[in-house]
């Protein structure tokens, strides 16, 4: 079942692994029978989860949600590091991570909850000089990022397994951070700070802003069923709800200022019908539009 170029909202897709973001897209393209698809922060292949993909005029949205908060349940292997700080890269040291217990494991995550200065990995998407940072890798070069701030809201052990042979340890844990967190980086430098080392084995996104695990469907699903949220449910559950008079909704429908709220950030511009007429966000004394989804004279 297609739905074509008339629908418009949002599809939380649970990306399989082994797809890389680029083509779940291309997937929902074919499933809706539209071109005018796009997501909301990349997932690496190796990653499941939650992925927030836009059909036409919903597309829109997806700059305000790329910057909301995400959360992950992730799976670290002390006792080896990797070239990429994942499971997808050649092990590049290994030590014994025998010694490692919960209650050292939770001493050392404590130091990374709150803000924190992350270094991306090496394998980012990142631009350095033009190139992604994972080109530049592949192709032998040595690359230095910058750190930025991070924050990371809440990290959660839920499970701490010794391998057989003791060598190494797997540990299962919760995070919920800021837009921006490299989960494969916390890895990497948990790991420092207990002096094994450690790389991601694997990571699935559980929520991107008010969108959760229980709301997404598989591709598989979709085929059979194209389930996706409408345009105002999608823009009321993100935003705050600024209600318009009838006279405001017209001027906004033109693109027009109309009095500032007060508020702090975007909000979605609701009409009179309950219907999301723009994203405005007060400047100065006004608040101006910053996307328009329905103009004047249009239903």
């Amino acid at each position: 079942m297609t739905v074509g170029t008339e629908a418009h909202g949002l599809v939380v897709v649970d990306k399989p692994q082994g797809m890389t973001s680029h083509d779940v897209v291309a997937r929902v393209r074919r499933l809706a029978g539209t071109r005018k698809v796009g997501h909301a922060g990349t997932l690496d292949p190796m990653a499941t989860g939650v992925l927030v993909v836009g059909i036409n005029k919903a597309t829109r949205l997806l700059t305000f949600i790329v910057g909301t908060g995400k959360e992950y349940t992730a799976t670290l292997r002390l006792g080896q590091t990797t070239i990429t700080d994942d499971a997808e890269g050649e092990i590049v040291l290994e030590r014994i991570a025998a010694a490692v217990t919960p209650e050292s494991f939770e001493e050392a995550a404590a130091a990374f909850r709150g803000e924190i200065s992350q270094v991306p990995s090496s394998v980012s998407a990142i631009k350095v000089k033009g190139q992604r940072a994972y080109d530049m890798v592949r192709k032998g070069e040595d690359v230095a990022l910058d750190a930025r701030p991070v924050t990371i809201h809440a990290l959660e052990v839920l499970d701490f397994r010794k391998a057989p042979n003791a060598k190494t340890t797997d540990v299962d844990i919760r995070v919920r951070c800021s837009s921006g967190t490299y989960i494969r980086a916390l890895a990497r430098d948990i790991g420092e700070a207990l002096g094994v080392g450690a790389h991601l084995v694997a990571l699935r996104r559980t929520e991107v802003g008010p969108y959760t695990l229980d709301q997404a469907k598989t591709l598989e699903e979709l085929a059979e069923d194209f389930a996706y949220l409408e345009l105002d449910d999608a823009a009321c559950a993100l935003l705050p709800n600024r209600r318009l008079t009838e006279d405001e909704a017209v001027e906004v429908g033109f693109g027009r200022r109309i009095p500032a709220s007060g508020w702090e950030g975007p909000s979605a511009a609701v009409d009179p019908s309950g219907a999301v007429l723009a994203i405005v966000e007060d400047r100065g004394e006004d608040a101006k539009s910053l996307v328009v989804f329905r103009p004047g004279d249009q239903p």
